[in-house]
């Protein structure tokens, strides 16, 4: 190697930009006395150094032709103190050379041997104090070569000085050096304890060659240097005299045992390398080296201190507070400070804790609503188990008393935790009411002591779970029904009647179009009970049901508990049709009968569980409870609590329990902290036994269906739209900047009110009464009215322009279109101007009579009117509109699970058309940007998740001005 002892001035690592340091290639350049290396980066492309700091010749070697020869190049040269922190960031850069991301980890390793204390004193050829890093264990040296595999050869191109011909250092020995040289560098601190020129502390060079024997001694050890162990040895422990709780007898030993760094199989106790019977092959100063490994280890675990008051460390007798601790962290400190703790193979460690919950009496109901009951309370306790068999009750008993770290059990020693012997001392922990109960059964988990633990049922209540998280035995068709059902149509009523006959009440949330009402069906005719069965749905669906039961149940008895001659006198069996309104009035009415079944249809319609139709619908009492909806969650989980605190009271607790334990964690995750999903998979256990959901896109579940296609319409605003735009958006953001509290939420309600109703059409915002106030027929006006009518009307807005081109389109081809708008006013405006064009149309709305609709439907059926105009609200669920083979979207709702509904009018069992789906986007509009948003709450959707509009009302200022500003397109 190069013996060079005189560099140029290198300048220090802040005058050099380190960036462009870390591209060039670094080599190691070794010295006679280690710490006066030096690491030097030059360019093997010939790029420009950094102008900070002087440039350096250095010689290298490079190829020529198909040789090689020196050159000098420009370099920058650093101490190996002020080069290490260079070369530790190079090793993680990518964009660093090659080369110097080499020395990267070679400094990596530097660094870590001196953590470790691998330093050895010692004296160079000179006679001058050297540190070295030492002694060097298998893995270590493993390392080492490997780095020097690795290192390019612009790491070791400067030639040996003085060979004839060229020669290159050999990578490993040059990185051995780096290695010296940086163990030679980092211990001489200003925190070192020196005196001015003392050896081993001082950074100048010290000549001690009185030390030159003691070096050559310290050299030899370096290569076979040893490290300790410790084997616990049990043979000594005697069993806690009960009746002398002082005593204090040792609990064990630790025996001392040697190794060699540099050959890992070359192993003896202590005791044997005293005798000398095992000195051979560990060198002359393994004592010495040992008894140093020693007194670093008891840096660590001081009780290691005692053996080196020993004529021979071999032996460190335990008490059970050592044992204890080295049963514990200390184990952990003196492997991270390379002493290993063996234990002994016949040490047990596979003594585990859980949580069990069962039944608190024998005989104790769990079926049915009496689940429920708050008398009926469940034992919580913990069970103990070695290796996997559980410990009998005398057995924790034993445990309980242990007051040392490793007890007798079953013929073997056994690792005891303490926090094992104290859940054995206290095993009751306490009663579970049911709700907690059930949860903790579902879910797996429960909280003691404020910490998640594992916990299983078992008893009976292992038997329920297995019910209700299993797989439902398959049942026969049912007599009566006049249809055959689907595979998971089947599996909808056998899960159903399993929920029914336990008496937890269920609900069903399949998409819209899948059968939820013959599967409902097939259900009554199944249970085959004496009291009738009352369904309770929106006004719109009750001609639906009528139908469906009379044509999949024919002869099964159905009465319509509606209008003002409603009765249920002389009820005999079947069902009884009524709506929520008329449930509402009559609830104390329909109290005083005797259901077999309450079924509520559309249940989205009680999600709010403080609605006086909600407290109505929990006063009639039935036996089984069903909710039917495509949409169990449209805005929080809070719906999710009410529709299932409906079908099984006290399920989910109390709705103030349930926010703050499920529905907050799950609602407030967001994507950026990568959402709770542990919250999100604790809910869905909970509810996924009481509540089926299916969607059309599950494999298996409809593959009859024909395709749909979704596309998304942007139009431009009229120059009409954009002036009434951009003024109702500069007058409301000046009033709701001063505004807070509930009155500045209801103005940003009322401002995204008014951008929607102008993006659909001037004279909706406007109120132009006189356009859309009665619904008109285009026979009741003269030619000259409707064309006067059409020019108020057409031309103002871009979505009723696309509107004509789409149903220009869909009528030319013979086809029928659903027009959808959650505005009647804006549903009246598209009926007058279709009326004025003389496009047969139609329109149902929430006022429309129950008689009158039932007939819309059937005439679209027919194919007599080709347009059906419906507001979203009161027909976006229940109908059966299979002959549309479009939908139009006006306006776009805020949740699109209500979208969704609204589309499977069309796209659903019974379809056999393809059906396309447009969606009219006013572009650059707050209507585009509750587009994206609704595109990213669909994801939420799919896991029963949503929002809703008022999360808008809690935007900031400017969140709200960048949501309502008009863009202009490109």
């Amino acid at each position: 190697m190069s013996t060079q002892t005189s560099r140029p001035h290198a300048p220090t690592p802040s005058s050099v930009p380190a960036d462009a340091l870390l591209r060039h290639a670094a080599v190691f350049l070794p010295s006679a006395v280690p710490r006066q290396g030096r690491v030097a980066f030059w360019c093997p492309e010939g790029d420009p150094l950094p102008e900070a700091g002087r440039a350096a010749p250095l010689e290298v070697v490079r190829p020529h032709g198909e040789g090689v020869r020196t050159r000098t190049v420009p370099s920058v040269t650093l101490s190996v103190s002020a080069a290490l922190p260079l070369l530790l960031r190079a090793a993680r850069s990518r964009a660093a050379h090659p080369a110097t991301r080499a020395w990267g980890t070679a400094a990596a390793q530097a660094l870590a041997l001196v953590a470790r204390g691998r330093l050895l004193p010692g004296l160079t050829p000179d006679g001058i104090d050297a540190w070295r890093a030492g002694p060097l264990d298998s893995d270590d040296v493993a390392h080492l070569r490997a780095i020097a595999a690795a290192l390019p050869y612009e790491g070791y191109a400067t030639p040996l000085a003085g060979r004839r011909p060229l020669q290159l250092p050999e990578p490993e020995a040059l990185v051995r050096a780096f290695l010296d040289a940086a163990a030679d560098s980092l211990p001489r601190t200003p925190a070192a304890p020196v005196a001015a020129g003392r050896p081993f502390a001082a950074r100048e060079p010290q000549q001690v060659p009185g030390m030159r024997e003691w070096a050559a001694q310290v050299a030899a050890g370096a290569d076979t240097g040893v490290g300790v162990s410790l084997r616990l040895d049990l043979s000594s422990f005697r069993l806690f005299d009960e009746a002398d709780p002082e005593d204090t007898r040792r609990a064990g030993a630790a025996v001392v045992q040697v190794h060699s760094l540099a050959d890992p199989t070359l192993v003896t106790d202590a005791e044997q390398l005293w005798a000398g019977a095992a000195a051979a092959g560990f060198g002359p100063r393994a004592r010495v080296d040992a008894v140093l490994a020693l007194r670093r280890a008891a840096r660590v675990w001081p009780p290691l201190l005692r053996l080196l008051d020993q004529p021979v460390p071999d032996v460190l007798s335990l008490s059970d507070p050592e044992l204890e601790d080295l049963l514990g962290v200390a184990a952990t400190r003196l492997a991270e400070a390379g002493v290993t703790v063996h234990w002994p193979r016949d040490l047990a460690r596979t003594l585990s804790a859980t949580a069990v919950v069962r039944t608190a009496a024998p005989g104790s109901a769990i079926e049915g609503t009496a689940f429920f009951d708050a008398e009926n309370l469940f034992a919580f306790s913990w069970e103990l188990a070695l290796g996997g068999d559980r410990l009998t009750p005398g057995e924790m008993d034993a445990l309980a008393q242990a007051h040392r770290p490793v007890v007798r059990l079953r013929d073997q020693w056994v690792r005891v935790d303490p926090g094992l012997v104290r859940k054995a001392r206290k095993r009751q922990l306490g009663l579970l009411d049911p709700v907690d109960a059930l949860a903790t059964v579902l879910t797996g988990t429960a909280e003691v002591d404020g910490e998640p633990v594992q916990a299983v049922p078992v008893g009976a209540l292992a038997a329920l779970r297995d019910r209700l998280t299993g797989e439902p035995a398959p049942l026969p068709q049912p007599a009566g029904l006049k249809a055959t059902l689907r595979d998971y149509q089947a599996r909808g009523l056998a899960w159903l009647d399993l929920m029914t006959s336990l008496g937890l009440g269920a609900c069903l949330a399949d998409d819209m179009g899948l059968g939820k009402t013959v599967t409902l069906i097939a259900l009554h005719l199944h249970r085959d009970r004496p009291d009738p069965t009352l369904v309770v749905c929106p006004a719109s669906l009750l001609g639906n049901w009528q139908r469906e039961i009379e044509k999949f149940a024919p002869g099964t008895p159905v009465r319509r508990f509606h209008g003002g001659g409603r009765s249920l006198e002389g009820l005999d069996g079947g069902f009884v049709l009524t709506t929520y309104g008329t449930m509402r009035a009559s609830a104390a009415k329909l109290a005083e009968h005797s259901w077999g079944m309450v079924v509520a249809d559309e249940a989205q319609h009680v999600k709010n569980p403080h609605s006086a139709t909600a407290k109505a619908l929990r006063t009639i009492p039935a036996p089984a409870r069903v909710a039917l909806t495509g949409t169990p969650v449209e805005n929080n989980l809070s719906e999710l609590w009410a529709l299932l605190d409906w079908t099984t009271p006290g399920l989910l607790g109390p709705l103030t329990t349930f926010r703050a334990r499920h529905a907050r964690p799950v609602e407030h995750q967001t994507e950026e902290d990568g959402g709770n999903e542990e919250a999100v998979a604790r809910l869905a256990a909970l509810v996924r036994p009481f509540l089926l959901r299916r969607k059309k896109s599950d494999p298996g579940i409809a593959p009859e269906l024909p395709p749909k296609t979704e596309t998304d319409h942007p139009v431009s605003l009229t120059r009409e739209q954009a002036s009434l735009y951009q003024a109702a958006v500069d007058e409301a953001m000046a009033v709701i900047a001063s505004s807070e509290g509930i009155q500045r939420r209801g103005m940003i309600m009322k401002l995204l009110m008014s951008l929607k109703q102008i993006c659909n059409h001037p004279a909706q915002y406007l109120s132009e009464h006189s356009l859309s106030e009665h619904s008109l027929n285009a026979h009741s006006l003269n030619q000259h009215s409707l064309n006067a009518h059409r020019s108020r009307i057409a031309h103002r807005s871009g979505k009723l322009a696309l509107l004509d081109e789409l149903l220009d389109t869909i009528l030319a081809e013979g086809g029928s279109v659903l027009v959808f708008t959650q505005y009647v006013t804006m549903a009246r405006i598209i009926e007058r101007h279709l009326a004025a064009r003389g496009i047969s149309h139609q329109l149902l709305h929430g006022g429309t009579p129950v008689a009158a609709r039932e007939q819309l439907v059937d005439r679209f059926q027919a194919g007599e009117v080709p347009v059906f105009l419906l507001s979203l609200k009161a027909a976006g669920t229940g109908l059966n509109l299979t002959r549309a083979g479009h939908v139009i979207h006006f306006d776009r709702w805020w949740n699109p699970a209500v979208e969704e509904q609204a589309t499977d009018r069309a796209y659903r069992i019974g379809q056999t058309q393809p059906v396309q789906v447009h969606r009219i986007i006013a572009e650059g509009t707050v209507e585009d940007r509750i587009a994206e948003m609704l595109e990213a709450k669909r994801a939420l959707a799919d896991a029963v998740l949503g929002s809703g509009e008022s999360a808008l009302t809690e935007l900031t200022d400017r969140e709200l001005a960048d949501l309502v500003s008009l863009r202009r397109p490109a």
